[in-house]
């Protein structure tokens, strides 16, 4: 069990949350949400003790083990990858080297090997002799080849980096695991065996997370953070979001009568109840919903943008897009080759990959990022295409603009303060935030801007790179 008891945090003027009282129990996965901003990483650091709260407390039951998924990625570039696994479990860990050390002693005593014979003890209680073996396999199934496992983590690229991070947060059955987006980097097939491997994990977990198809199917639990508190509600974050907004329109609705309000909210954790049945975590979930108290459904006071691209400049024509023989290699790797594709009007597609390098590749060529490619591509000519990266760092750095502005820039027709200030009005900038200047916003506002500038640009064609990265950061 985690108990956290009056917990608050603030940063001089501003709290983040004030007096928390939370438990986390044994065998339920929560997932961490709330606005951008509103302290969800910060919580796991408190947790995790990186971070030190203004006032309260945070305890253990005594003797768990604590696994995070560090934030990291150069932290271990001088180890090997199946040691940096094996780190993960601490003890066991310092147990595996203490025992190296000994045995590589020249001046070997009897007291040394009183010593090892403890630790070999120890050692195979914990399961040490199969501790490489798991580790390489945990690796395996998070789509880390077993010539990759005795590299240094430096020779592996970020996306290999990240899995190897996560395969350590994961060895050893730790009793708490803390995971701040464990999702990103991952492609498909890794993410579905990350979560099934959660959805059947006995202990405690918490998740702060973009994806929400990933919150539903882990989640037990939802700790919301809103009006500077945090509050746990029983099911994943569907029946989180839906039932709060329930909440909100029944409190504007002066006039229903309580007892409909009561049969309402009754009618809908009942069809959360029966679809709870088919989930992986069926029984836990459907108990705890129906143990939910109807007084504990509260209204959320969080604000949702107006993404609208119902303003096209122009239609699009039949002519949307043509590749042929379209083929990318790098170094000695090719990415892809051989591509030949007509996209039709009304075409939505999913480009997928077990390799997100060859899926970047893709997208970069598409959008003129990449021009070193073999073969050819032709958009059509009343084709206006809007795009958002994962990384829109160029689209701010250098740039000493207030928002207004730096989104005028964009505009190639009505370039009106109040024109403008729609588009970022919708993306929730209102007052005296679009005079905020462009280089000083955090991950959030950045993208948020990006929808903007993407609405702005009244396109008919949009693409997207790795949308669940930031489809909550709002």
């Amino acid at each position: 069990m985690i108990t956290v008891s009056n917990l608050s945090l603030r940063f001089g003027k501003r709290t983040l949350f004030e007096d928390v009282n939370l438990k986390f129990t044994h065998g339920n996965c929560y997932g961490v949400i709330g606005a951008n901003g509103a302290g969800k990483s910060t919580f796991m650091k408190i947790l995790s003790g990186d971070v030190d709260p203004s006032s309260g407390s945070v305890s253990f039951t005594p003797g768990e083990r604590m696994a995070v998924l560090t934030q990291d990625h150069y932290a271990f570039d001088e180890i090997p990858v199946i040691e940096t696994v094996l780190m993960g479990h601490k003890e066991l860990y310092s147990i595996m080297k203490e025992k190296d050390a000994l045995y590589a002693k020249e001046d070997f005593t009897d007291k040394d090997g009183e010593r090892a014979g403890e630790l070999e003890n120890i050692f195979a209680e914990m399961d040490g002799w199969n501790a490489e073996n798991n580790a390489a396999t945990l690796l395996s199934n998070l789509g880390i080849k077993e010539e990759h496992h005795f590299k240094l983590l430096k020779e592996l690229d970020g996306n290999q980096k990240v899995r190897v991070l996560l395969a350590q947060a994961l060895f050893g059955n730790p009793d708490i695991l803390l995971l701040d987006e464990p999702t990103n980097d991952l492609d498909i097939e890794t993410i579905s065996w990350l979560e099934d491997f959660l959805a059947g994990y006995e202990n405690i977990v918490l998740v702060v997370s973009h994806d929400r198809h990933f919150l539903d199917t882990v989640c037990t639990h939802i700790v919301d953070i809103d009006f500077s508190k945090m509050s746990i509600y029983s099911g994943n974050y569907s029946f989180w979001y839906e039932s709060s907004q329930l909440a909100l329109r029944q409190r504007s609705d002066q006039n229903k009568k309580m007892e409909d309000k009561v049969k309402e909210l009754q009618d809908f954790i009942r069809r959360f109840s029966a679809n709870a049945s088919k989930s992986k975590q069926a029984t836990s979930r459907k108990k705890a919903l129906e143990k939910i108290n109807l007084d504990e459904i509260q209204p959320s006071n969080r604000k949702y943008p107006g993404i609208m691209f119902n303003n096209m400049s122009r239609e699009a024509g039949d002519q949307i897009l043509q590749i042929e023989k379209l083929k990318k290699v790098s170094g000695t790797e090719t990415f892809f080759s051989g591509i030949d594709l007509l996209v039709n009007k009304g075409d939505k597609i999913a480009v997928l990959s077990n390799n997100s390098l060859a899926t970047t590749a893709f997208y970069n060529i598409l959008t003129g990022r990449d021009t070193d490619y073999k073969g050819e591509f032709k958009w059509g000519v009343t084709i206006n295409v809007a795009d958002i990266p994962n990384d829109s760092s160029a689209y701010f750095e250098g740039k000493d603009l207030n928002l207004v502005d730096w989104l005028r820039e964009y505009s190639e027709g009505d370039k009106d303060e109040q024109f403008i200030r729609g588009f970022l009005g919708r993306m929730l900038f209102s007052g005296e935030e679009v005079l905020k200047k462009s280089n000083v916003l955090s991950g959030g506002e950045k993208m948020r801007c990006m929808f903007s500038k993407m609405m702005l640009q009244q396109a008919n064609v949009l693409l997207f790179t790795q949308p669940g990265y930031w489809s909550m950061s709002f």
